[in-house]
C-alpha cells in the first residue's frame, strides 16, 4: 500500500496542555533554558500531519522568538493566553542511559492557575488531545467540546495515585489513553502489560498504547494488539519530550486520513500506522535538545523514516 503523505487541510486537532521552559542535562551537554511543555511537543509534531490549535498558558517572559516558531508550523495560537509572571519552568538531569532523570526543579508559576477555555472557534473541531494536566481539567476541557470524532490523552503517576478518582470520571469519555508500561501497571494493578491494557479498557478507553521508551510500544484495540520496537539511533541527545512527539505523532496520523473512533468501524492498521507515525516523531525529537530537531525536520525526513520501520519489521 502506498504511503498516504498528505497534510489534512480540512481537519484540526485541539491540544490542551503546557507550553514551557526547560532546563535540561544529560551525557551529552547541558541546556539552561529551551522552550518545551507537552502541549509544544505534541503540537510541533502533529502539525507535519495536520492543522494543530493549541489551548495553554505562558507568562510574560514568553519570547517572540517561541511564538513565532509556533506560528511558522501553522499552529493556531488563540488559546494561548498570555498572562503576568513567570512560564512553567522545569529542570531535570538523566542519567548516563538516559532511562532515568531527576527533577531539580518544578516551578509552575502562571501555570499553577491554569484554567482552560476553549475560543469558540476550537469547539467543534474533530480531535482532541489532553497533554498530562490534572484529570478534572481534562474533563472540562472535553465537556467544552461539541462532539469530537476522537478524544484521548496522557496521564501519569501523580494522577493515578492521588486522583484516582477525578481520573477514572475522565477516562470514561476517552477513545484512547497513551500511558508508559509502569504507569498502566500502577492504574490497572496487573503486572502483566496484557492484562493491564484490558483492565484499561474496561475503564473506558477502547484503543490504550503502552509506550516502553527506547523499546517501543504496545498498541491494544478490542481483542487485537500490534507490538512497535523503538528505532535505533545512534545518538540520543535529549529524550524530553518524546513521550508527547509520540502523542502528536499518533494522533496528527489519525487526523491525516480523517479517522473516527467513536464508531467503532476502524481498520486496525491504520492504528498501528499511527503507532508508527508515533515512534517516527519521537525519535526524531531525541536527536537534538528540546524542539531543535523540528526546525529543520522535513516531511519526506517523516516519510522515509516511516518506510525504515516497515523494512526493518517486515519478515
Amino acid at each position: 500500500m502506498p504511503l498516504a503523505s498528505t497534510y489534512n487541510k480540512t481537519m484540526s486537532i485541539v491540544v490542551v496542555g503546557s507550553v514551557a521552559y526547560d532546563g535540561v542535562e544529560t551525557p551529552h551537554g547541558r541546556v539552561e533554558r529551551m522552550l518545551g511543555g507537552s502541549c509544544t511537543y505534541i503540537a510541533l509534531a502533529a502539525s507535519y500531519f495536520t492543522k494543530v490549535r493549541i489551548v495553554a498558558v505562558v507568562g510574560d517572559d514568553f519570547a517572540q522568538e517561541d511564538v513565532d516558531l509556533l506560528a511558522s508550523r501553522n499552529i493556531d495560537l488563540e488559546g494561548l493566553e498570555r498572562t503576568a509572571g513567570k512560564t512553567f519552568f522545569w529542570q531535570g538531569v538523566y542519567s548516563q542511559d538516559m532511562n532515568d532523570r531527576d527533577t531539580l526543579r518544578t516551578d509552575l508559576n502562571v501555570f499553577e492557575h491554569f484554567d482552560p477555555k476553549l475560543p469558540a472557534s476550537y469547539k467543534s473541531e474533530p480531535y482532541l488531545l489532553l497533554g498530562n494536566i490534572q484529570p478534572a481539567l481534562q474533563r472540562s476541557v472535553r465537556g467544552q467540546m461539541a462532539k469530537p470524532r476522537i478524544t484521548g490523552g496522557d496521564t501519569m503517576n501523580l494522577w493515578i495515585e492521588h486522583f484516582r478518582g477525578e481520573l477514572l470520571q475522565t477516562l470514561q469519555g476517552w477513545d484512547f489513553l497513551l500511558i508508559n508500561d509502569g504507569e498502566a501497571r500502577m492504574l490497572s494493578g496487573e503486572k502483566n502489560l496484557r492484562r493491564a491494557a484490558r483492565a484499561i479498557q474496561a475503564m473506558g478507553p477502547r484503543t490504550v498504547v503502552i509506550k516502553r521508551g527506547e523499546y517501543g510500544a504496545i498498541l491494544f484495540h478490542g481483542d487485537d494488539y500490534f507490538i512497535v520496537p523503538g528505532y535505533l539511533l545512534e545518538t540520543v541527545f535529549d529524550p524530553t519530550g518524546a513521550g508527547d512527539c509520540f502523542a502528536g505523532g499518533f494522533t496528527g496520523y489519525l487526523a491525516q486520513q480523517g479517522i473516527d473512533l467513536a464508531d467503532g468501524t476502524i481498520d486496525r492498521r491504520e492504528l498501528s500506522r499511527a503507532v508508527i507515525f508515533g515512534s517516527v516523531m519521537g525519535s526524531f525529537c531525541c536527536e537534538r535538545f528540546g524542539v531543535d530537531r523540528f526546525r529543520t525536520l522535513t516531511r519526506e525526513e517523516i516519510d522515509a523514516r516511516f518506510q525504515e520501520f516497515k523494512t526493518f519489521t517486515d519478515f
